[in-house]
């Protein structure tokens, strides 16, 4: 009689340094909720642009289970113009303030110098570059010398991009996505810890939606270990992306939210650290069943 094959072990969760103790001391994976003051998001633009709307969606993020609330005051949907650095700051930094006030951890989305910098003086722990650094040469710099209200520099979210929105959709060309995205990505990687970001702060995002269309997300999501070289934690957005509309059809209604906290249990499976995503709860129970079978394997 043949045995049956051992399990593959469930992999660890990876965290980054720099969190506050009670995000640094939990083993499973942690769901970031999205805030966007923003007027053209392509899921909610325009329904937090006001301070009060913000601070109480970031609120009822935060009471759903999010760990970690992720404010962006520029939409970064394919073909969206860009916002001014001061228009930015506007939206931002009085949610970051509010937010961070009521302890809660507040990630930035930006692309940004001056916008991270002083959104760590208002509270930030965390900053989220969609661009890995290469939007603003001074971002790499910047954040190895800001200090967070822990006193230490900020995790740093380095994702994969190939340009801004007007042009990333037709950026969608590689030899091989999977390899392609993790060779680029390390690239940048090893350039911010150049820079003088402390490789223990990092963490890697693929970026999916980013200059992959359709199929390309899934490639690099169906190829995990590609990420796994970074030996760094994950952060995966998959959320409500075109990608996941996509699996709808005339015959078959796929809920993107449903689909998106599918994707979550997945990655979660697999390790990754974070999850950001605009349904908290769904994306919060994935996290649950992952840590139960991650405790039982």
């Amino acid at each position: 009689m043949t045995s049956a094959p051992a399990p593959s072990p469930v992999p660890a969760v990876r965290r980054p340094a720099g969190l506050p103790p009670r995000l640094a001391a939990r083993e499973d994976t942690l769901v970031m909720g999205i805030l966007n003051i923003t007027a053209d998001s392509f899921s909610d633009g325009g329904a937090h642009l006001e301070p009060a709307a913000a601070f109480e969606h970031g609120r009822r993020l935060a009471a759903q289970g999010a760990a970690i609330i992720d404010i962006g005051g520029e939409s970064t949907r394919p073909g969206a113009a860009r916002v001014s650095a001061e228009d930015e700051l506007a939206r931002v930094i009085p949610a970051v303030r509010a937010l961070s006030a009521e302890g809660v951890c507040v990630s930035v989305d930006t692309m940004r110098a001056v916008v991270a910098e002083e959104a760590v003086e208002a509270g930030a722990i965390i900053i989220n570059d969609v661009s890995g650094g290469l939007a603003d040469p001074a971002m790499g710099t910047t954040c190895a010398r800001a200090r967070t209200r822990l006193g230490e520099p900020p995790v740093y979210v380095a994702m994969h991009w190939r340009g801004h929105s007007d042009v990333m959709v037709a950026r969608d060309v590689y030899d091989d996505v999977a390899a392609d995205t993790a060779r680029e990505l390390g690239e940048r990687i090893d350039a911010l810890v150049a820079d003088g970001i402390e490789r223990e702060r990092i963490v890697a995002d693929p970026g999916l939606g980013f200059a992959k269309n359709g199929a390309s997300n899934w490639e690099v999501l169906a190829r995990w270990e590609q990420m796994e070289t970074f030996d760094l934690p994950l952060l995966i957005g998959a959320s409500r992306k075109r990608f996941v509309q996509a699996l709808s059809s005339e015959e078959l209604a796929v809920d993107r939210d449903h689909a998106t906290a599918a994707i979550s249990a997945y990655s979660a499976l697999h390790g990754a650290w974070c999850l950001r995503v605009h349904d908290v709860p769904g994306s919060v129970a994935a996290a649950a069943v992952a840590a139960a079978l991650r405790e039982h394997a």
